[in-house]
């Protein structure tokens, strides 16, 4: 049986730093298990640029300018042809698990070896997620963790006791979407209806304010 070549996994760079962005650019593009399709300073760039190029893997900065990376992967979330996100940021503060929170596959910090950036990218390539910073047991722990960004803001409308109607307003999306990120939402949180979401949500804030006195 003959072994086909593996075909290079092709991958898109994003850092607001110049000086990152050209040696990273220089590290893929050496390579061979690498195709450097493209890079860019901005989020805004880097979406024009995967929504119509083909791209297995997009490598972004945190802190990228100007919608910022926790949006972006959010955007790209809602597109089934969108890139695997891994983001390359500092891992001594919220970034890592935000990141999993907002949708991304993977995490490498800045002050890693070169070499962690590349095995992330190829583990995330192959399917798998890879967040070494993050105790993901604590975090399953407390299931509003696992909520995303905008299922945790429909949660806080639905506790001020927000219609499906006025979420649909205030959000911006149609009231059938709202029911699809509910159903989502009692689903992780293991209830059965709005009322005991939003005694679950008022529970976990009691809970939160004696841990922090």
């Amino acid at each position: 049986m003959v072994n086909l070549p593996v075909a290079p996994i092709d991958i898109m760079l994003a850092d607001s730093n110049p000086l990152v962005l050209s040696a990273m650019s220089e590290i893929f593009e050496k390579d061979p298990r690498f195709s450097l399709v493209a890079t860019s300073a901005t989020a805004e760039g880097f979406l024009g640029i995967v929504m119509r190029v083909p791209v297995q893997i997009g490598i972004i900065d945190w802190n990228l300018p100007v919608l910022g990376a926790a949006k972006l992967i959010e955007v790209l979330r809602e597109n089934e042809n969108a890139p695997r996100l891994v983001v390359y940021g500092e891992a001594s503060g919220d970034a890592p698990r935000l990141a999993m929170q907002a949708g991304a596959a993977g995490f490498a910090p800045r002050s890693g070896a070169v070499e962690g950036l590349l095995e992330t990218c190829l583990d995330v390539a192959a399917g798998k997620m890879v967040f070494p910073f993050i105790d993901v047991r604590k975090m399953q722990q407390d299931p509003i963790q696992s909520l995303s960004r905008k299922e945790r803001a429909i949660l806080e409308s639905l506790a001020t006791g927000m219609s499906n109607r006025e979420l649909s307003k205030a959000l911006q999306i149609s009231t059938n979407t709202v029911k699809f990120h509910l159903s989502n939402i009692y689903e992780k949180l293991s209830v059965k209806n709005r009322a005991q979401a939003i005694a679950y949500y008022y529970s976990s804030q009691l809970k939160g304010v004696a841990g922090d006195s």
